[in-house]
């Protein structure tokens, strides 16, 4: 924006936040509304067959490799997909970005349902895979959109608490697939019921984002960030951010934690049943895992918007992650361990899932003032890239198991040794959390924007108290007319 956009207009009410000249719109709560739904959807679309892999496998005559792919497709797609997704909600705009992310969602979940509604279908693999591929286009636009929102429509005592409520729909939306396709899926018959109930909220999200969603942006911003957001266009964001090294190491690290998050849930069934866990208890540990996950990413969420220390959090939290992940390698190759596996879940969920909203939130801090979207988007190809690197390495690590097996896969082949793979696994995010906790270094550049241009913030202890200071900048890192934080 312009200079003018420096003079607050007329006097308004105060605001909460106290911040002067800006205002917070109440239908802000109805776009949030509608972009959980939306991710919550096309979370359950993303996973609904991995914890009944091994019946859909048979249902479909499919290998488990092909069921596999169903869930890792989704990765694959968000790489191209996602500098795609990064651009529109840049420069289209977050209303156009979540209309079409919602029809393509609701497209993706009839296709992929088309072979168990109409019987003889050739070649049920394509349709489903097919159906995967269009809902992991919408993902894309989806999992960038809560920085993005938050930033646009949120006042900054918010913007942490509504990016973690959009953020921790996706696990939410995950935790119903662990419950309700072991639920819904009994034996084979019942797979054309469960593909049904996944149309509906898939449906629901479609029409209230066609119908509800009237603009991009709030007329009056709700805060100072928002006011002087300058984002750079594309190309010349994408080169700041890989310029920046705070951000590439936080995108390279936290990208890895995706993926690692993200093979742990696709591969979840096939890591215990080999162990005589039943598909019923590996979809309660993934839901342990995201209820978990939800109630640390709400407390997390309300103490960083009070107090702004966002690397603090972050890192903390990763390091208590590493120590849960190697837990979970070894307790998993145990048998009759329910309690102990059980509780190891709900840490993993408490301690890896909760940061991710603040750490989105920290990728725009250090990034400030590119764009929203690309800041968190770019996060999350990385993530993806990652994600299919590791379960790409995670599957090849398995070999057929030689000890008398107690296995209750039901795929028909021969049980796997998950030993190696979990505890590569585990050193991953061991390996991760050290470079994030040794490199990674940055002050809030979108904080200490606003604090400069908004009196009230400078007044707040908390907010000064947390901010690092600013260092010496190198004139020569950013390229002429780019702006300096």
């Amino acid at each position: 924006m312009g200079p003018e956009g420096d003079a607050p207009g007329p006097p308004t009410p105060p605001v909460p936040g106290g911040l002067r000249g800006y205002r917070a719109y109440a239908r802000r709560w109805v776009f949030l509304l509608v972009l959980s739904l939306l991710s919550g959807s096309n979370a359950t679309l993303w996973l609904s067959f991995a914890p009944v892999a091994d019946t859909v496998a048979r249902h479909f005559l499919l290998s488990t490799e092909q069921v596999n792919w169903l869930s890792l497709v989704y990765l694959v797609v968000a790489i191209p997909a996602g500098l795609a997704a990064i651009w529109m909600l840049d420069s289209v705009g977050l209303r156009w970005a979540t209309i079409l992310c919602a029809w393509l969602n609701f497209a993706g979940s009839v296709l992929r349902s088309l072979p168990s509604m109409l019987k003889g279908t050739p070649a049920p693999f394509a349709f489903l895979m097919g159906g995967q591929s269009l809902c992991a286009l919408a993902q894309t636009l989806v999992i960038f959109s809560p920085a993005k929102l938050a930033a646009l429509w949120f006042p900054e005592h918010q913007r942490a608490t509504a990016n973690m409520v959009g953020t921790m729909a996706n696990p939410l939306g995950i935790l119903l697939a662990n419950v309700l396709s072991p639920a819904l899926v009994k034996k084979e018959d019942d797979i054309p019921v469960m593909l049904g109930v996944y149309i509906i909220p898939a449906g629901l999200a479609c029409l209230l984002a066609t119908a509800c969603l009237g603009e991009s942006e709030p007329p009056t911003p709700p805060s100072a960030g928002a006011a002087h957001s300058n984002s750079e266009k594309f190309l010349d964001g994408l080169k700041l951010l890989v310029r920046n090294k705070a951000y590439v190491v936080l995108a390279v690290c936290f990208g890895g934690g995706v993926g690692i998050f993200t093979s742990f849930s696709a591969l979840l069934e096939q890591i215990l049943c080999v162990n005589g866990y039943s598909n019923e208890f590996a979809g309660l540990c993934g839901a342990l895992f995201i209820v978990f996950g939800i109630l640390g990413a709400l407390a997390l969420g309300l103490y960083v918007d009070r107090t702004k220390r966002f690397m603090e959090a972050v890192k903390i939290g990763f390091c208590l992650t590493s120590l849960v992940c190697v837990a979970f390698a070894l307790v998993s190759q145990l048998r009759g361990q329910t309690v102990a596996l059980a509780a190891v879940c709900s840490l993993l969920g408490l301690f890896g899932f909760s940061v991710a909203p603040v750490a989105m939130e920290l990728a725009v801090e250090c990034s400030f003032p590119v764009g929203e979207g690309a800041a968190a988007g770019l996060v999350f190809v990385v993530g993806q890239a990652e994600g299919v690197l590791i379960m790409v390495l995670l599957t090849a690590l398995t070999v057929c198991r030689a000890d008398p097996s107690f296995s209750t896969c039901q795929s028909g082949q021969d049980p796997l040794d998950w030993k190696v793979s979990m505890l590569t696994m585990a050193g991953l995010c061991t390996l991760l959390s050290c470079c994030l906790v040794l490199l990674f270094h940055t002050p809030y550049r979108r904080l200490q924007a606003e604090a400069r241009s908004s009196p009230s913030l400078q007044d707040c202890p908390p907010f000064q108290q947390a901010l690092p200071p600013t260092p010496p900048q190198d004139p020569g890192k950013y390229p002429a007319g780019a702006a300096r934080p």
